[in-house]
């Protein structure tokens, strides 16, 4: 009997660059410094300036700049020369009007992300318009019938991954809801020196290229010692035999990726400077390709009070998740003059980005140890069944356990009533490893990693949108999409059919109707429909919150309400950019 061991049974070797890196003798990358008159601010003392654009009329070239990150000199794909793109303010009401301008050698895109607007204006290659080819330029021109914070990127192949990514914060007419002193973007995101189509191909070849938490000889040794060898070589054997690893947290780690926050890395050390006593709002963006991020600042208590742009009740917690284009705004009030670590951590717990709060230049705070790496559970496999069997956390003995029945539902007999879910016929196929028969449904659970680590962290069922739904009628009608994948062939899909395969999905214009995603994959899914709001329920069928991009946890089913006003074809889409390449992708038709 074979053991899928890692390649490595310690941390990888770093490369010369990254040990220099680690060891911060380096100050690369693009941030920005502005004075303080203002609310709206970047970096201090930083290298270069990040530009701040606001108003109705903007120009913006899409062009290349060279950059350094790591110790290695890069090209990436800029907006008016920087990574991230000009921060773009706009007020709710306006008409805007953006001529973008490609001065690339390929064509180009950019997608408004969360922003209602005409089709044509969603930046969608072959979807919503053509795309904007070398030399030319495109006008978007649309009005803003909302507020928050957003973001935008291109559509177009990996030029997101390369650095084609900015904030956009649209303040509101009648003014915030929830004031503040200081008024802050963070927009976290990963780099990587390698050219996308080469660390793409990678993931084709060999789909943990990059997973370096593998599960190693000293790791079996000690589940031994924990549970027993009997245990322990029956844990190794189901994932054996399944072809799945329990470590497959994130796809690509810090192993090739350097994460940033507004363009900077951990030693360039952003910082927000703020006043005792003062409100401090931070908008945080995932403008990331890849990497899910869990969030604190410690010694401070932060205040959520928007979810993707749309305000909701306060919640005070310790720690947040922000998938792949997700943002949360949350308030800080730091009550005395010193300076605190804003840690962001890849949920692989590969690496992490800081940024600091201070009184002052130049201060910083102790930075905390990444959190240990936290294998897949039962619950993350098999969903309810093994919430109802008490097997969440891998407890019991697994010897005896049918894996292929444990895999497609059936084995343990739950406690509680289950909702069985309703396999396409075409998830029965080399396109899946595994199906989900009775998936979880609950949304008060952070995710692996995050689970009783003794901090208060947030979950989706903390979150409510004030005012309630945009439409309270009930659906019409429901649509269930399961979201598939063969992580051994690095496969990614709805129903287990690739986008250039699959047949688009038909809204009826004017109707309110359910739609039912199920993950039948052990990897979280950050979920984005473009042009339409996603408004999430909870387990009852109730409104809870509404959202542009809806992480699905592993063997989670979720469901929201989705009102089609908006005419026209939208794409629908997992927002990890490989996933997206790779299939996990489809097209809406609003009719």
């Amino acid at each position: 009997m074979s053991f899928r061991f890692s390649r490595f049974t310690t941390s990888p070797p770093l490369t010369a660059s990254r040990r220099r890196f680690l060891q911060g003798l380096l100050a690369g990358g693009a941030v920005a410094s502005f004075g303080f008159d203002s609310p709206f601010t970047w970096a201090i003392d930083a290298p270069s300036k990040q530009q701040t654009l606001s108003g109705t009329q903007f120009d913006l070239g899409i062009g290349e700049t060279p950059v350094n990150f790591s110790g290695t000199r890069r090209t990436a794909t800029t907006v008016n020369g920087s990574v991230p793109a000009p921060t773009l303010h706009w007020r709710e009401g306006d008409t805007v009007t953006l001529r973008v301008t490609n001065h690339l050698k390929v064509p180009s895109s950019i997608h408004w992300h969360g922003i209602l607007l005409p089709t044509g204006m969603d930046g969608v290659p072959g979807l919503s318009f053509d795309g904007i080819a070398p030399g030319e330029t495109f006008e978007y021109q649309f009005e803003l019938k909302q507020s928050g914070t957003y973001w935008y990127h291109s559509h177009s192949r990996f030029q997101e991954q390369t650095g084609l990514y900015g904030p956009i914060v649209v303040a509101p007419r009648a003014g915030e809801r929830f004031p503040s002193d200081r008024d802050y973007v963070v927009m976290l995101s990963d780099w990587s020196d390698e050219d996308p189509e080469v660390l793409f191909a990678n993931l084709k070849k060999m789909s943990d290229y990059y997973n370096f938490n593998e599960p190693t000889a000293v790791e079996f040794a000690n589940d031994a010692l924990k549970i027993g060898f009997k245990q322990a070589l029956a844990k190794r054997k189901m994932w054996n035999e399944m072809r799945m690893s329990p470590a497959d947290l994130g796809d690509v780690t810090a192993h090739t990726y350097t994460y940033l926050i507004n363009g900077a890395t951990a030693v360039d050390n952003w910082t927000g400077l703020f006043a005792r006593g003062e409100k401090v709002r931070l908008r945080f963006i995932n403008g990331s390709a890849m990497s899910i991020f869990d969030v604190r600042i410690p010694g401070l208590k932060m205040t959520v009070i928007a979810a993707d742009g749309q305000d909701v009740e306060p919640v005070s917690v310790d720690e947040f998740r922000i998938a792949v284009a997700e943002t949360y705004d949350v308030i800080v009030e730091p009550s005395d003059d010193a300076a605190y670590t804003v840690f962001a951590q890849s949920i692989d717990r590969t690496g992490y980005v800081r940024g600091t709060l201070a009184p002052s230049a130049g201060m910083s705070a102790d930075v905390p140890a990444v959190d240990p790496p936290q294998w897949l559970t039962m619950k993350d496999m098999m969903g309810a069944m093994a919430m109802g069997a008490g097997m969440e956390h891998g407890q019991g003995d697994m010897s005896g356990m049918d894996m292929k029945g444990m895999q497609h539902g059936a084995g343990a007999q739950p406690m509680a009533p289950m909702i069985t879910a309703n396999h396409a016929r075409t998830e029965y196929g080399p396109g899946i490893d595994m199906r989900v028969d009775m998936p979880r449904t609950n949304l008060d659970d952070p995710g692996i990693g995050l689970r009783n680590n003794g901090r208060k962290v947030l979950t989706y069922a903390d979150l409510h949108t004030i005012g309630g739904s945009i439409d309270p009628r009930a659906p019409g009608r429901e649509i269930e999409l399961h979201l598939t994948g063969n992580m051994e062939r690095y496969m990614w899909s709805f129903d287990a059919e690739k986008f250039n395969d699959s047949k688009p999905v038909h809204f009826r214009h004017g109707e309110r109707l359910r739609v039912v995603l199920v993950n039948d994959t052990m990897m979280p899914h950050p979920i984005h429909l473009h042009g339409l709001w996603s408004e999430l329920e909870n387990p009852n069928g109730e409104f809870q919150v509404r959202k542009h991009t809806i992480m699905v946890q592993p063997a989670q089913r979720v469901t929201y309400g989705v009102s089609a006003d908006a005419l026209g074809r939208w794409a629908y889409h997992c927002h990890l950019l490989y996933h997206m390449e790779a299939g996990m992708m489809r097209q809406v038709v609003v009719s």
